[in-house]
């Protein structure tokens, strides 16, 4: 995934708030833009142009999920040492380099080339797997498309550099698309294709000292440039926008997507930045939208395209992805968090998340109008660690008593308040810097007259004082008729005084992470 720069997260994700206030500026810097350029797309209702595009509608199906699981896998997951492994193998110094030069050889001689036979997947089972994703409570699914690595994962029209024809010799995408069918998922893909021109610079230099120094690696080799890229015009640094990436890229691309939006036609098509390249992919919204709407015999698009650049879900073209982080706020539109209990590719090293990370997360994310979108990366094999497994259990349970406050609900008037309700510095990449929720942090969600009351630990003294409905406060959504914790079935004890909803609670919780209410309005 994308390290963005503080920079970066200035221009792109200004964020959150300044943008939400004055979406008529937006609308003044990015739509009135004019192109001459004519893409091969599906013909529909929408063109290749940000005018075009603000018509779109976040669909149902997206808004009422919540909740979606990811594999995020593919040949830098047969190291099992990490994130980035095609790039930093090449960077001499780094971990990943010294690990490589240690287990493989230098990369000089064996490069992210010869790591992809050593990609197996001889224990993957699609079918299992969404399986169990399907009872852990996830709505859809995501499998990896092609990451920066300029690998893809099905069977590519315009890439000899794909599973089918490498590595595993699986049509990865096929087979995980066919079981998200079966188990009744929405089906998504990622695409991080469009940085790979300059994020793969590194595999065309060398040492820079030591015995090895100036020869160089495997991506100088012209025969492998269709893999590495002929970059030989970009500088090695990696600087995360556009410049110096030629038109013919640009146009390979679209080609790529394409194909990859033909074959498989996604729910949901993920990428990992800003909609790419201004025309080309706007070209790519427009074709998935098109394309989604032809297969629901021209009645409505159900598709959807994620980015991550706020400007772009808040003019209506697309849902706003955020990497590994929360907005402060709830967002106007339907929008998604997505993360990782670990490190995105296969680590062995890894520390993840908590059951209760987890789901203090998701709970955080659905009060302010989110999905969550979580990856279980995939070792070498295919299947999931031990430690992987506990927690995907948690999360079934945790979601067999709880997911009616989930699924299907919308956002109240506020999101929530308690101590670790403050905002945030930054939206994307600022999970580690939220504070850990706690009894006196409270979410909410609704669901026709129910107000669903979210309380992340378990009070002390078993009473809970929820000022927000209390009969007086300016909150307040009326009298209530019934209270219930989700869970429990015996009655509980409250009353909605002036000042506050008032709940005794049972000695011992249902749930060791965040238990619900279902207060039922008059």
């Amino acid at each position: 995934m994308q390290p963005i720069s503080r920079r970066t997260l200035l221009k792109w994700m200004a964020a959150g708030i300044p943008a939400m206030a004055a979406p008529h500026l937006l609308r003044a810097n990015i739509l009135n833009r004019k192109t001459n350029f004519s893409p091969d797309i599906a013909p529909g209702p929408f063109q290749p142009t940000r005018e075009s595009l603000q018509q779109y509608e976040v669909p149902e199906w997206f808004r009422n999920a919540k909740f979606g699981i990811w594999a995020h896998w593919g040949p830098q997951s047969a190291p099992e040492y990490g994130d980035w492994y095609a790039r930093n193998m090449y960077i001499q110094g780094s971990d990943q380099y010294q690990y490589h030069v240690k287990t493989y050889g230098h990369p000089s001689r064996f490069g992210f080339k010869d790591i992809i036979p050593t990609w197996k997947a001889d224990r993957f089972d699609a079918d299992y797997l969404v399986g169990l994703y399907k009872k852990a409570g996830a709505r859809y699914f995501m499998s990896m498309g092609v990451h920066h690595d300029n690998f893809d994962l099905w069977h590519s029209t315009y890439n000899r550099w794909n599973a089918v024809q490498m590595g595993p010799r699986k049509d990865i995408v096929g087979l995980f698309r066919q079981a998200a069918l079966k188990h009744d998922l929405k089906f998504a893909v990622s695409d991080h294709l469009w940085i790979s021109y300059k994020w793969f610079s590194t595999s065309h230099g060398s040492d820079l000292s030591g015995p090895e120094a100036g020869l160089p690696y495997d991506g100088q080799n012209p025969e492998y440039w269709d893999l590495y890229h002929d970059i030989s015009s970009v500088h090695t640094h990696l600087s995360w926008d556009e410049t110096g990436i030629p038109e013919s890229w640009k146009a390979h691309w679209f080609k790529r997507i394409k194909d990859l939006i033909d074959q498989y036609q996604p729910d949901l098509l993920y990428c990992d930045g800003p909609i790419p390249f201004e025309d080309w992919g706007l070209a790519i919204v427009a074709h998935l939208y098109n394309s989604n709407f032809q297969r629901n015999d021209s009645r409505e698009v159900t598709a959807v395209y994620t980015s991550k650049r706020p400007e772009d879900s808040l003019v209506g073209t697309c849902v706003l992805d955020v990497e590994r982080g929360v907005v402060d706020t709830i967002w106007p539109r339907p929008w998604q968090t997505d993360t990782c209990i670990g490190h995105w590719h296969y680590d062995v090293r890894a520390k993840y998340k908590t059951p209760k990370m987890i789901i203090d997360m998701l709970v955080d994310i659905v009060s302010r109008n989110g999905n969550l979108m979580l990856n279980f990366p995939l070792p070498n094999s295919g299947m999931l660690d031990d430690r992987e497994l506990a927690i995907l259990e948690a999360i079934t349970a945790w979601m067999q008593v709880n997911g009616e406050a989930i699924y299907d609900t919308r956002p109240w008037k506020i999101f929530g308040y308690g101590p670790n309700s403050q905002p945030v510095k930054g939206n994307s990449f600022n999970e580690r810097n939220r504070p850990a929720l706690t009894a006196e942090d409270i979410r909410f969600t609704t669901k026709g007259k129910s107000l669903y009351v979210f309380f992340m630990g378990w009070p002390e003294n078993q009473q809970l004082h929820i000022a927000p409905l209390g009969r007086e406060h300016e909150l307040s959504p009326g009298r209530i008729a019934h209270v219930r914790l989700l869970g429990y079935d015996a009655q509980i004890t409250w009353i909605q005084q002036p000042d506050a909803l008032v709940v005794q609670l049972p000695s011992s919780a249902p749930s060791e992470l965040a238990n619900a209410l279902e207060v039922k309005l008059s």
